[in-house]
């Protein structure tokens, strides 16, 4: 009989991720404004949990299809996000009001938190800023229960007004939304001695209510908002329908169904219940916040004491001579070249590009968008080699989601400078991240070509924040491979075989076994085996039963997985698992796999999670680093990763975030320590 092993719900663990995101407000090591820049992170991110997980629960609990779940199982599950959730923003109530308010203060920058706080040398600006630039905005609206019918938009803030009329002593109530497209969220407040102010927009509202009500008792008044289904399903749709489908959808996602109600806790029943009645809220989208909403705000919080310093992160570095003609060419003919994003620029993708725009001899270019930045420098330099004669090849992947406007107005920019453009596949993603440069003689005769491999999206945003790595080569094999990958994309070929690279549902899956099943047979025959997997998420319930009966075997298992993880640690069947998890100035997006495989160790980086979707429902590319001093960087790198008592914690089996520090041990912070090792190689290379 299987085995019965145990598995973490994907959703309440991805929690415990996001409540690890919100510990990071509650170092007290960290600077100021670094704290407050996590609690808006972790407010963002929930934010896209509700809209899209939590919406998609909520659809199967009203009697929508799952293969995942029952109606009953998705009410139990919702149950329980609320419960986890509710207690997670306790917690960040509590960072907010007893720790950065307070460090605020501690720095001379007074935050107004109500209108009972304000101070007389700052009513006579507060009213005067409302009257001239907030007042002519806003626009109150009656709630009638059964007679006005208003629709709440979605991630907006609104304010609903309890008052009553001085005529006929009748209770009334209003909603007022918030405008923040108009005016800052934050307003600065004229400097008083050594001490700065700011001031919620809100809060300067909820201090002149009285100068919207005339003839009312203002009663009372608190925030809530609202928070829609954001998910768009066009897998079903065909290639030729799919751009009209998509942007009719996109339109239609401002006004998808519920998701959360999110109001002031402090909000009397009786309101709240009125509010319930009049926008037809169930008790199940109920989600009870803080007196400010919308904290993910806090990102663009103004800093007015330039005494109150932020976290020096470490600056990109650039490879000596980058501005020299054929750099990357060269470079990478000499040898496989790896890069680490953000430690790394990604200037030198950019450059890449442009050597292939003046390169006469390249003649083709392909490349993967499933993210790039608005004004994005990557289509700008496809565009110039569209327009220097260059043939080129764009697969757009338009349901990346919240990027499907993006992605399409950049198609539309490219395809009317020439270049090609090939659009989603039906029920399948393209998330690989991968760019080629083909290069033929006068004979027509293809000589030296460049493939490149990322874990990373093209998008030198994300390239500042997200921590990711990208391989360049010039391996013809695995050219060969790339251009087998494009030429499935063109539909020129129905069964690709591949030689180097892994593609998922094609030959990655097998290979993962396989190494896996090879790592259990070096153990069995007294060896030692050892796996090292560093992913953003480990979903797949088959894998991860590879993994278990891998652990069970003997093998020695790492986990580093930033969100994300179905395995449970610390069981009979996991004792040889250790899942660790990193949080820090970048977000960790790379995915490194390491299998000893007896002394001979394989390495690996590419685009794929170990989810469900990555591995069965999308095009994924894994590329393998050969070069042997690449391989030991890599390695080095997971060795200080796994070393890390900073930053680092472990995820036990309650999926609890197990703080790795220890006074006695030196400092180990994986990012910076990285950054220095990179530093001090690239200095070694100089000098040689």
């Amino acid at each position: 009989m299987e085995k019965q092993y145990r598995y973490f719900n994907r959703d309440i663990s991805w929690l415990s991720f996001n409540h690890r995101v919100l510990l990071e407000a509650d170092d007290d090591d960290l600077p100021l404004y670094e704290r407050i820049n996590f609690i808006a992170i972790y407010s963002s991110n929930l934010e896209e949990f509700y809209k899209v997980r939590v919406a998609e629960h909520k659809a199967v609990a009203s009697g929508g299809k799952s293969e995942d779940m029952t109606v009953d199982e998705a009410h139990e599950l919702i149950r329980r996000i609320a419960e986890i959730v509710n207690a997670q923003l306790e917690d960040r109530i509590r960072i907010y009001e007893q720790k950065i308010l307070p460090g605020l203060r501690d720095n001379h920058i007074i935050f107004y938190q109500s209108k009972r706080e304000i101070e007389p040398f700052h009513r006579d600006f507060v009213h005067r800023f409302f009257m001239e630039e907030v007042f002519p905005y806003l626009q109150p609206v009656k709630i009638e229960k059964g007679r006005v019918r208003m629709f709440l938009r979605d991630k907006r803030q609104y304010l609903a007004v309890q008052v009553c009329s001085a005529e006929t002593g009748e209770v009334e109530y209003y909603i007022i939304k918030m405008p923040y497209s108009k005016l800052p969220r934050f307003v600065e407040l004229p400097r008083q001695g050594e001490n700065y102010y700011l001031m919620f927009l809100e809060d300067i509202v909820k201090a002149n209510l009285a100068e919207i009500f005339i003839g009312y008792e203002v009663d009372c008044s608190y925030c809530c908002k609202i928070s829609r289904d954001a998910d768009v399903f066009v897998d079903d749709v065909p290639s030729e329908s799919m751009v009209e489908k998509l942007k009719e959808k996109v339109k239609r996602r401002k006004i998808g169904a519920i998701a959360r109600f999110v109001y002031d806790r402090k909000m009397p029943a009786d309101f709240l219940a009125f509010l319930m009645d009049a926008f037809s809220i169930s008790s199940e989208e109920l989600v009870p916040g803080d007196k400010h909403l919308n904290l993910e705000d806090l990102s663009s919080l103004p800093n007015p004491n330039p005494e109150v310093k932020p976290l020096i992160k470490p600056a990109p570095m650039r490879l000596a001579g980058l501005d020299g003609k054929h750099f990357m060419y060269r470079r990478i003919a000499a040898k496989d070249l790896m890069l680490h994003y953000p430690y790394h620029s990604f200037d030198h993708f950019i450059h890449f590009l442009y050597e292939a725009v003046h390169d006469p001899f390249c003649k083709e270019i392909m490349i993967t968008q499933y993210r790039v930045a608005e004004h994005s420098e990557v289509i700008n330099a496809l565009i110039a080699a569209a327009r220097n004669g260059k043939q080129v090849t764009v697969f757009v992947e338009l349901k990346a989601r919240f990027d499907e406007e993006n992605n399409l107005a950049t198609a539309e920019l490219m395809r009317k400078a020439g270049i090609r453009i090939l659009f989603s596949i039906p029920g399948l993603k393209v998330h690989a991240k991968v760019a080629l440069v083909l290069r033929y003689n006068k004979k027509g005769e293809q000589i030296r070509s460049y493939a490149y491999v990322s874990t990373g999206n093209f998008n030198e945003q994300t390239a500042k924040i997200y921590s990711d790595i990208a391989l360049y080569t010039c391996n013809k094999v695995i050219v060969e491979d790339m251009h087998t990958l494009f030429r499935f994309l063109r539909k020129e070929v129905e069964e690709p075989k591949f030689k180097r690279l892994l593609i998922a549902r094609f030959n990655l899956l097998p290979e993962l076994k396989r190494m896996i099943h090879h790592e259990i047979a070096l153990v069995k025959s007294g060896k030692q085996g050892r796996i090292v997997l560093k992913m953003n998420a480990l979903q797949d319930l088959a894998m991860i039963d590879e993994l278990y009966r891998a652990s069970e075997a003997g093998v020695k298992i790492d986990l580093i997985v930033r969100g994300i993880c179905c395995l449970v640690p610390g069981e009979s069947f996991s004792r040889n698992i250790r899942v660790t998890r990193i949080v820090d100035s970048f977000l960790e997006h790379a995915r490194v796999w390491y299998f000893g495989n007896n002394g001979d160790p394989r390495l690996f980086i590419g685009s794929p999670d170990w989810m469900k979707r990555n591995l069965y429902r999308r095009i994924e590319a894994v590329i393998p680093v050969l070069d042997k001093d690449l391989k030991q960087e890599l390695m080095d790198m997971l060795d200080i990763q796994l070393r890390a008592n900073w930053k680092a914690c472990w995820v036990d089996s309650e999926l609890r975030n197990i703080f790795k520090r220890t006074p006695d041990e030196p400092k180990v912070r994986a990012q910076y320590d990285f950054y220095q090792y990179l530093r001090k190689k690239q200095e070694k290379d100089i000098e040689s």
